[in-house]
């Protein structure tokens, strides 16, 4: 396909961007606005079959409809863009109707998402989610657009979260039908990005939001730079644009920028061996290739600064990652996504066999096939890190592979009908109405067993996990029991904390295990309890020992000077569980690496009568006792 100009190519990903984000504003304000139905209930699954059937009925079957085809350009952007944007918007709003949380409630990853969402709105400046005065290490870039629309729409970061998660994977899914525009005929546009989207919703990599759009942008942007890269007449915005899509990797999801610049160094290693054997001067292509990578480089680099900048000046550079010392299942074994077990298996087979048969004819199949042995490459060099005590969390990108296989797959089945139409022209009308019908028919399935499937874990979380007022979406229609999960505490503990503190979060600094209440404010913490998620120059060690330094104290007195002439910010306020021995403990989590569980924990236990005095007020919370620090 021919390039658009730089302007035309900036016009419509800033149209896509913009009218995606209003058509899901507007459609999640429609949805909320529905009858409030019970959480147990069919009805959202329901709707969201037909709507969702019509909705790729309309993208896939308008691709054969003259009116379609012919119409102006802008109702055929417009109608694409706005058709993923909707069912982007409503596979995710309606089945989580009944609840304010996104995917996964308050549990597992998102205590930690909900957290930075949770800092990044209560102030303009990146700040690390659990400790003042430290630069993050987290990528912060989404957050910090996600902190500026609580802002906007005046909610708290944990309100926000869902309501800006939907809306970015609505907008993921429209800017990857521009950018596989750039790269291939208007069809196979809308079938690529709609594939994309379905696998994403099937995997299901929409689960980190964060993640999800330089997942789902990564094939065409590195189809777009291998263009740029084997061909010197190419204009250079692609490249930008490549350098751009690393930036915004960097400011996002850092393990990505790795994954993404070490593919655009295979497409220029390729595109010069194949240059040389053109007959091009071997000095001549180095050079040449080397001034367009560097500019994809010095692009993301700029960009990547804006977030890395205060951690890399802060003396994060060298500092030990704990993040990366997590070795699950999922990264002992290479992935197979194309077992012929399923039609996301097949697919995913049809477009690796499709990949390897065409890789020297089509530049989407050498892109896929170097994407996927990328991946292979990224798992066998994590298992060689083990040798270095680390990994390189090579489990994060099965993501990558499935989509980067199943959207081969898409361009398998249309080389196949192509070739069934040349054989048989006399059949023409009937092989693509059978395509047609078989592709909507497996389109729809793929959707419906994502809300059955992989998706289901999430909603049922967001459905029963616990509100800061100690009920779930679950329990509006009747009293919940005092039952034993921490979450039915959150709203008391706050209560508590509001009253005896100073009643403003971020002058709080708290010790805490309960890590439920953690994400309805944005408290600084003294001790991130998750060891993998702690900011390396936390000095998280150090502070487990200054805990247990606290708890050998003698009395109230020597306590109370051991918090206040230690290296830390000490505590405002102390929330600590009751033991069975009349006395309080705090657990200590610490890295178990290469175990198969990732963190265990250990109790330090505190004597009452250590806060037997006036520098401290305590206020008993159910199983915890709640103690200021004055």
């Amino acid at each position: 396909m021919p390039l658009p100009s730089v302007g035309r190519a900036v016009t419509e990903l800033l149209i896509a961007i913009v009218g995606a984000a209003a058509i899901s504003l507007l459609l999640q304000f429609a949805v909320n606005r529905a009858p409030d139905l019970v959480p147990d209930t069919y009805v959202p699954n329901a709707l969201l079959s037909l709507i969702g059937a019509g909705l790729i009925l309309c993208l896939v079957g308008g691709l054969a409809v003259r009116r379609v085809v012919t119409a102006p350009w802008w109702i055929k952007f417009a109608g694409v863009t706005g058709g993923l944007a909707t069912l982007a918007t409503l596979t995710l709003a309606l089945p989580l109707l009944s609840t304010r949380y996104y995917l996964g409630g308050t549990t597992g990853d998102n205590e930690f998402r909900l957290r930075y969402m949770e800092r990044m709105t209560s102030g303009w400046g990146l700040a690390d989610f659990n400790y003042e005065g430290i630069p993050p290490f987290y990528p912060a870039g989404w957050f910090w657009l996600g902190g500026r629309f609580a802002n906007l729409f005046d909610l708290q970061g944990w309100e926000a979260y869902k309501p800006f998660s939907i809306t970015t994977i609505a907008v993921v899914a429209a800017v990857t039908f521009v950018l596989w525009r750039f790269v291939v005929r208007r069809r196979m546009a809308v079938l690529a990005s709609l594939g994309t989207l379905l696998m994403g919703l099937h995997v299901p990599g929409v689960g980190e939001p964060y993640a999800w759009p330089t997942t789902a942008w990564l094939l065409p942007v590195l189809v777009l730079t291998w263009n740029a890269l084997r061909d010197r007449e190419t204009p250079r915005w692609p490249l930008i644009l490549a350098g751009i899509y690393l930036g915004v990797c960097a400011m996002t999801y850092t393990l990505h920028l790795a994954f993404g610049a070490m593919l655009v160094v295979f497409l220029a290693i390729i595109a010069g061996v194949l240059r040389v054997r053109a007959g091009g001067s071997r000095g001549e292509v180095v050079r040449g290739l080397t001034g367009r990578v560097m500019l994809v480089a010095v692009v993301s680099a700029l960009l990547m600064l804006v977030v890395w900048a205060p951690y890399l000046f802060g003396g994060g550079l060298g500092a030990e990652n704990v993040a990366a010392r997590y070795l699950p299942e999922t990264s002992a074994y290479f992935p197979m996504p194309f077992k012929p077990n399923g039609p996301i298996g097949l697919l995913c087979l049809a477009g690796l066999a499709w990949a390897v048969v065409r890789v020297r004819a089509h530049r989407v199949a050498l892109v896929a096939l170097v994407t996927a042995g990328a991946v292979y490459l990224w798992f066998a060099l994590s298992t060689l890190a083990l040798a270095f005590d680390t990994t390189l969390l090579a489990f994060r990108f099965n993501v990558t592979l499935k989509v980067t296989l199943a959207v081969a797959g898409v361009f398998a089945t249309t080389d196949m009908l192509g070739w069934a139409l040349r054989r048989w022209n006399e059949w023409r009308t009937q092989i693509t109405a059978v395509v047609a019908i078989v592709a909507i028919g497996l389109s729809v399935g793929v959707l419906q067993d994502s809300l059955r499937g992989p998706m289901r874990e999430g909603f049922e979380a967001a459905l029963s996990d616990y509100y800061p007022n100690g009920r779930t979406p679950e329990s509006r229609h009747h009293v919940p029991g005092e039952e034993e999960d921490e979450g039915i505490w959150s709203g008391k503990l706050l209560a508590a904390v509001d009253e005896l503190g100073t009643g403003t979060a971020e002058r709080e600094t708290v010790l805490s295990e309960q890590h439920h209440m953690l994400v309805f404010r944005p408290f600084w913490l003294f001790h991130d309890h998750r060891p993998h998620y702690t900011n390396p120059l936390s000095r998280h060690g150090e502070r487990a020992a200054e805990i247990d330094t606290w708890a050998a104290s003698n009395s109230p007195q020597e306590l109370y000077r051991r918090m206040h002439d230690g290296p830390f910010t000490p505590p405002t306020m102390v929330v600590l569980k009751k033991g069975e021995n009349d006395n309080y403990f705090y657990t200590v989590k610490y890295d178990t690496f290469p175990r198969k569980t990732a963190a265990l924990g250990r109790k330090v236990t505190f004597e009452p009568s250590l806060f037997a005095s006036p520098r401290f007020e305590t206020r008993d919370v159910g199983p915890y006792v709640v103690i200021a620090v004055r």
